[in-house]
């Protein structure tokens, strides 16, 4: 039976690329002189460092400018708030959002059950496979689910006839 994969991910090393070109980009900027301004990155959480709020925001528009250029769907970031660290310095932690979550998924699932399509859907992990007799009909569900999850940054892969 033809079925196919719904997941969310983050290719780990452009990650690293774009947080390495940020850095780079905040050390030669001139209004980042003399500022201890920076991103450091985690297991799936990104931290950015600055003298001030101003300059986080920069330094976030500048991450966001080299992660798009890199090809990483920026709707996978989830920011926290900015917390004062010693002294003036503030930073902000941002999550690296990976895998369909649960209520996304039962979202899914509902969204499909309730289009009368003639597939199952199930929930593996962070992962929600779709199945189906016919490859039209699954073909109809990806167009479905695109349409109606647009907050979110969906990978449809895995598909075995």
């Amino acid at each position: 039976m033809p079925s196919f994969d719904i997941l969310s991910e983050v290719n780990q090393v452009e990650l690293r690329n774009a947080v390495d070109q940020a850095n780079k980009e905040i050390t030669n900027r001139f209004d980042f002189k003399g500022s201890d301004a920076r991103v450091e990155t985690g297991d799936k959480l990104l931290t950015l460092f600055a003298d001030d709020d101003f300059k986080l925001s920069q330094v976030y528009d500048i991450l966001t400018l080299k992660l798009g250029k890199r090809g990483i769907d920026v709707r996978c970031l989830e920011k926290e708030k900015a917390e004062k660290v010693s002294g003036n310095k503030v930073k902000q932690e941002i999550k690296v959002k990976v895998g369909v979550e649960g209520e996304l998924a039962k979202k899914i699932v509902k969204q499909l059950k309730d289009s009368k399509l003639k597939v199952q859907a199930s929930i593996q992990g962070d992962v929600v496979r779709v199945s189906g007799p016919k490859r039209d009909l699954l073909q109809d569900a990806i167009a479905l689910v695109k349409k109606a999850i647009i907050d979110f940054p969906l990978q449809f892969g895995n598909f075995r006839d």
